[in-house]
């Protein structure tokens, strides 16, 4: 089993360590994920993120953030993918001491994409700030190119017009002209992170569509999917006795099993 110093060495002789964030900041670099033939089977779910929803609530766990709080970018979009996660603080300095002083920008995205897989579902905590960008038009480029399926931002993004035009799927809370440069950066990645009230970790499922977020713990991934296509059955099944006009005494069984 190897340790993360070691993976962290393995990422770096593959060129995959961008270098501005420091070593001891990155807290996970491999961990399980999801498998594509499960993913596939979420992205099938028309209702997507109220069905997930529902079996979370019936689960007991709080997973589910309403689109009020972290708004599509585009509407109609759909995204499902392990989390990768980003938490990033307001500076102490301020910016234009920032730029006096030539520092460093300690906000980097890049990190994370290149420490990513293909699939991956970017997650960012700042913590719903709206003031200042996370990631704009060139971040979402890298991402893209790197193959993530989306980015999910508790804060602000910028240049929405560059994102939209690249059809790279962003969920904010928010749009702001401000640059995150000199004014935030990022203290931990693939750590726990928080969207609104929910909490997420690195490899836990992400579901988006246009009615919000969702957040999967991968321990019940498998069991959601199950849950919904049978609740999926099931409903299929009482609409069709609903368009053969069935008598009522007949449909009456089949909502009690659904709604009991």
């Amino acid at each position: 089993m190897t340790t993360l110093e070691q993976e962290y060495q393995e990422y770096e002789a593959a060129g995959r360590i961008w270098g501005l964030v420091p070593q001891e900041r990155i807290k996970k670099i491999k961990f399980e994920r999801v498998s594509q033939d499960v993913i596939q089977r979420y992205l099938a779910v028309e209702d997507l993120t109220t069905s997930v929803s529902d079996i979370l609530d019936g689960l007991g766990i709080v997973g589910a953030v309403p689109a009020s709080y972290l708004k599509p970018l585009q509407t109609g979009r759909k995204v499902v993918g392990p989390a990768v996660t980003i938490r990033n603080m307001v500076e102490r300095k301020t910016p234009t001491q920032g730029y006096v002083d030539k520092d460093f920008i300690r906000m980097s995205t890049r990190d994370i994409y290149y420490l990513s897989e293909p699939g991956d579902v970017l997650v960012t905590d700042t913590g719903g700030n709206l003031d200042i960008s996370n990631m704009g038009g060139q971040s979402c480029t890298v991402a893209k190119t790197r193959g993530l399926a989306g980015s999910i931002v508790y804060g602000a993004v910028r240049d929405a017009s560059t994102i939209r035009r690249l059809d790279y799927p962003v969920w904010s809370c928010g749009v702001t002209p401000i640059t995150g440069k000199f004014r935030i950066e990022a203290i931990e990645m693939n750590g726990p992170v928080r969207l609104h009230d929910v909490q997420v970790r690195p490899g836990d499922l992400i579901v988006a569509d246009d009615s919000g977020v969702c957040v999967v713990p991968y321990e019940h991934v498998n069991g959601v999917i199950d849950q919904i296509e049978q609740i999926a059955a099931d409903e299929a099944f009482t609409a069709n006795l609903i368009t053969q006009d069935v008598p009522l005494d007949e449909l009456r069984p089949h909502f009690r099993k659904r709604y009991s």
